[in-house]
């Protein structure tokens, strides 16, 4: 194989992305405890629930961050808790101290995630009143009996109903899967991905089942009633149900939990990578450098044209997608040019002469 950078790879400008706020409000609001869960450690946040002047703070100093030029949107994103499940006087606290930023024009869009059973008309007028723009439920699973034996506290039911409810209203709908569940098959799987298909969310998130230091399904595990996912076997899953979310225009904009000394210090058991998102990215770009080169006359020469920051998900992990191609015999058959202008994680195709 011959790597060469494409003729515009150099001196690129990069471009201005979207400025996400985080706030973590871990655990606040819901009214129940799953048996995978244990949102401080997931969130890294231990301390006292966050205050509305501790909201201006996170703000003011994220702003300070990002030069204005670098920005295009700025979002702040209420994550952890289930936010539609507090008190309406701790959600107007929250919301209210993002409003001065949002009438200096200094913070554009609000996002916030939510229970599916925590969601109705008169709060989702409330959330639009504060300027919210995204709502995302954990949904987890749409297959009733695996959100049973998980301790959801909701159903699937539920979770179509909130679904229309947030399209009709205007909001942009993310939906947050897990991989792995107690119970969950194949068809498990595969009907919890028609139903989310069904429910056109704009985007969803990705996260293989971990267990953790002091959640249930922790006791669970060393009682020998639960088995994790294997980390090939949930990076498989995760790249199947990618293609599948790709193909509909469902955005996956996460594949993994954000690593963190917090999360794995409370890491007992499951697939966790720190690069988990990067591991099914590669296994993608594998498969389809390897279905391309079926399709052409066995010895054909191919240029192949990537972006050139998807060099690493070509490469793979440790250059395994290099070795496998190697094994195969199909890496001398490959010249590769890196393109900023080619679509970030697809491949364009050219016979060579």
């Amino acid at each position: 194989m011959r790597w060469s950078p494409g003729p515009f790879s150099q001196g690129t400008a990069a471009t201005a992305r979207p400025l996400v706020i985080p706030v973590f409000i871990p655990h606040e609001g819901c009214p129940h405890e799953c048996i995978f869960c244990n949102q401080q450690r997931i969130s890294g946040q231990m301390g006292p629930p966050v205050t509305a002047a501790a909201v201006g703070d996170i703000v003011r100093t994220w702003l300070d961050r990002i030069r204005p030029e670098r920005r295009t949107t700025v979002q702040v994103a209420f994550y952890g808790g289930s936010f539609t499940a507090l008190q309406e006087r701790r959600q107007r606290e929250l919301l209210a101290a993002v409003e001065p930023f949002r009438a200096l024009g200094s913070v554009q869009e609000i996002r916030l995630s939510t229970r599916p059973d925590a969601i109705d008309a008169t709060r989702l007028d409330m959330l639009r009143h504060y300027g919210v723009t995204t709502i995302e439920l954990g949904v987890q699973s749409c297959d009733d009996r695996l959100l049973r034996l998980a301790g959801r506290g909701h159903t699937h039911t539920e979770t179509t109903r909130a679904c229309a409810l947030i399209n009709a209203a205007g909001f942009t709908l993310g939906l947050q899967l897990l991989l792995g569940l107690p119970g969950d098959t194949c068809a498990s799987l595969r009907r919890t991905l028609a139903r989310v298909i069904e429910l056109r969310p704009s985007f969803v998130r990705l996260y293989p089942l971990l267990v953790l230091r002091g959640s249930p399904l922790e006791r669970l595990y060393h009682r020998g009633g639960y088995r994790p996912l294997g980390l090939d076997r949930a990076v498989l899953l995760a790249a199947f149900l990618k293609k599948r979310f790709d193909d509909q225009g469902i955005t996956v904009v996460r594949m993994g939990l954000q690593p963190g000394p917090e999360l794995e210090q409370a890491l007992v058991a499951g697939p966790y990578h720190p690069a988990f998102g990067e591991l099914v990215l590669a296994r993608l770009m594998l498969r389809r450098t390897r279905r391309i080169l079926a399709a052409m006359p066995a010895g054909q020469r191919v240029v192949m044209v990537i972006n050139d920051r998807d060099q690493s998900i070509f490469r793979g992990p440790r250059s395994l997608n290099i070795k496998r191609l190697k094994q195969l015999g199909l890496l001398d058959r490959i010249t590769l040019h890196t393109d900023p202008n080619q679509p970030r994680q697809t491949v364009g195709v050219q016979v060579a002469g």
